[in-house]
């Protein structure tokens, strides 16, 4: 799933691209990807992009009217801008620019589009929210104050985006390992220089995942179509079995909070 560095790439991409454009159509091909209703979209023709936006794991377009169209890329789903040419299966939405065009495409088909004004756009993100872990809001102080109040794993509620908002489950996994906790220890039992530490490598590794693109394991593009390339660079997450880069023991993956987790059992004692 695209996480905060693959669609903040994606947000950087289109601010270049489609700033300024104005909007020709808008079609619809799917219609259930459209979270709320496909009624509205018409009213969008011949309205410009006024900016691009995240949060968490949403980008939104603030169109001219007050107008913003949301998207949530799910598992698998793709938004980019391009010229003219053949549309790839599974593209469910097509918004015509009068440069290029943008597409969201979907195999899985669990992304999402939310079209409404853009205070309704805001307001939904902030109720759905936590903070963003980039931000000033999100201090070492106030990521004690929640690791403190629960007892689930701490990969858990770092992927709980009411704590904080567009970790998943790549860069959670890359974030322990920096910091050397184990994710199946209960939150509330990290001490406060391990707090620290683990503060210090969420940004890190989502810094780093901005710089390299984001990460593409399977479907992942950013808004120009091209790979991440930050896959060269994990440490842990998808190397279960291989060696630690560290310390040479071997990666262990179990399945924790649903997911997929890797770990170094050495390094994250």
């Amino acid at each position: 799933m695209p996480e905060l560095p693959e669609v903040e790439t994606i947000r950087r991409q289109l601010v270049e691209k489609v700033v300024g454009a104005r909007i020709k159509k808008v079609e619809v091909r799917l219609a259930k990807v459209m979270k709320n209703s496909t009624s509205g979209t018409e009213l969008l023709e011949g309205k410009a992009i006024t900016g691009v936006f995240r949060r968490g794991k949403w980008l939104w377009l603030a169109l001219e009217g007050d107008w913003a169209l949301a998207f949530h890329l799910g598992m698998t789903g793709q938004l980019v801008w391009e010229g003219k040419g053949e549309l790839p299966p599974h593209t469910h939405l097509l918004i015509e620019l009068d440069r290029g065009r943008l597409r969201f495409t979907d195999f899985r088909q669990f992304g999402r589009v939310r079209l409404g004004k853009s205070k309704e756009i805001r307001d939904y993100l902030e109720e759905k929210l936590g903070p963003e872990p980039l931000s000033p809001i999100f201090s070492a102080s106030y990521l004690e104050n929640v690791l403190a109040k629960s007892r689930r794993p701490v990969k858990a509620l770092l992927l709980d985006q009411k704590a904080v908002a567009g970790l998943g489950n790549i860069y959670t996994d890359e974030a322990l390992f920096l910091a050397g906790i184990d994710p199946r220890r209960p939150a509330c039992t990290l001490a406060e220089d391990e707090v620290k530490k683990l503060h210090e490598a969420i940004q890190k590794v989502l810094a780093e995942g901005i710089a390299h693109r984001g990460t593409s394991i399977r479907n992942y593009v950013d808004a120009t179509g091209v790979a991440g390339e930050h896959g060269l660079f994990l440490h842990v997450y998808g190397r279960g079995g291989q060696p630690c880069l560290r310390c040479g023991t071997l990666i262990k993956k179990i399945k924790l909070c649903g997911r997929g987790t890797h770990f170094c059992p050495h390094c994250q004692r």
